[in-house]
């Protein structure tokens, strides 16, 4: 899903690309069962998020913390798309909960709520690893699966 679509927000490109993504996905499980697409679905959706990790490392210049938190706040949150508070940040630390999550509120406009954890919580933890390979990310809570935040803690090892 990692496209080129010029300088369009990650929100925007998501509202174009998931409908489609969303009725290919509903066509295979009725095709090859629920599990089996689904598998499908997540190991594509991690492997763009690797390659989008790997990307913003480059473009950006440098994948430590700081770069990180940049990223999350110039890319992810484009237009308002997350709003977040940082808890912590530190050197080797960064631990923040999205309060608002307009990706959840776009899939639920869409009628696709049941595959945006899929489409894209599940993109968050390779991308940051390809971002980074010493990061790890650790989420308990993601509004896309009906919890009130996202809690994130991305730990440089």
């Amino acid at each position: 899903m990692e496209q080129n679509l010029g300088n369009l927000s990650y929100l925007i490109q998501r509202e174009i690309q998931m409908p489609l993504l969303a009725n290919l996905l509903r066509d295979f499980i009725s095709e090859i069962g629920y599990d089996q697409a689904m598998a499908v679905a997540n190991k594509t959706i991690q492997k763009d998020g690797m390659k989008a990790g790997r990307t913003m490392a480059e473009k950006y210049g440098g994948n430590d913390i700081s770069v990180l938190l940049r990223v999350i706040g110039e890319v992810w949150a484009q237009e308002k798309a997350l709003e977040f508070e940082v808890l912590e940040k530190t050197e080797n630390r960064l631990r923040f909960n999205v309060t608002r999550c307009r990706y959840a509120e776009l899939y639920d406009r869409l009628g696709i709520k049941e595959f945006g954890y899929c489409f894209s919580c599940n993109r968050d933890e390779p991308l940051i690893k390809a971002f980074n390979s010493r990061m790890k990310l650790l989420r308990t809570q993601t509004i896309m699966q009906g919890d009130w935040i996202c809690d994130f803690q991305i730990i440089l090892e």
